[in-house]
């Protein structure tokens, strides 16, 4: 039983400086995120969750304060370093599904496992596992222009998870998608927090969705409290 978290910040700083201005984007942010949790972080516009989201992937470091993945001090990476733990342990759902538009949906999820060096019959086969997961079988060789944009986010789910990440960063996955789509990818994260126990942790504007997470936060002016 591993008994250290998987995610775990502590006194997490971060300022910017626009047109001379210094902003403070994260003001001292504690988190600790335990193997198999769905967390939901939710706060306005201007209120850092951006920014805690590039820090948490690994796409940014802070300006202070420490980071710990599975153990690993991140705040301590290189960006060889901190590109290789990004490829191995976190899958990115985002908004706008971030897919490569002249490419299929098999090759989009084919995508991390060439940066991984998988031999190009596994990660065929992975990959065609994993959209036949998201029901996507039919779909293989579809443009993302020829998928409606439930189809295209069950891609980017599909290109996630093909790496059998320990960390699923959802940002606004359902922004993009109707009342209907939004209810079937909730259902389909469901499903792979309880069924698979992948950790989750989701960011959203909207508290219906918010309400799906075992666990919901509020970030205001930069700084993290538990939802009343």
């Amino acid at each position: 039983m591993n008994n250290t978290p998987l995610l775990q910040i502590s006194d997490l700083h971060k300022a910017y400086v626009l047109d001379g201005v210094t902003i403070q984007a994260l003001r001292g942010i504690d988190l600790m995120v335990e193997h198999g949790e769905f967390v939901a972080i939710m706060g306005p516009s201007g209120s850092g969750k951006s920014t805690l989201m590039h820090i948490l992937g690994c796409l940014d470091i802070p300006d202070a304060g420490s980071y710990q993945l599975r153990g690993q001090d991140v705040t301590r990476m290189n960006s060889n370093q901190l590109a290789a733990l990004r490829n191995r342990e976190i899958g990115f759902v985002f908004q706008n599904f971030n897919l490569l538009p002249r490419t299929s949906a098999l090759e989009n999820v084919e995508t991390p496992l060439i940066y991984a060096g998988v031999g190009k019959t596994e990660r065929r086969q992975r990959a065609r596992e994993a959209l036949a997961r998201m029901g996507l079988a039919e779909r293989l060789y579809h443009l993302p222009n020829q998928l409606s944009g439930g189809q295209a986010q069950r891609v980017a789910i599909a290109r996630a998870l093909v790496t059998q990440p320990s960390l699923l960063l959802a940002d606004e996955p359902t922004g993009n998608v109707d009342t209907i789509t939004s209810a079937d990818i909730m259902n389909l994260l469901d499903e792979l927090n309880r069924n698979d126990g992948l950790t989750i942790l989701l960011i959203t504007h909207e508290q219906e969705v918010a309400d799906r997470a075992q666990r919901r936060l509020s970030l205001r002016d930069g700084q993290l409290e538990a939802q009343a």
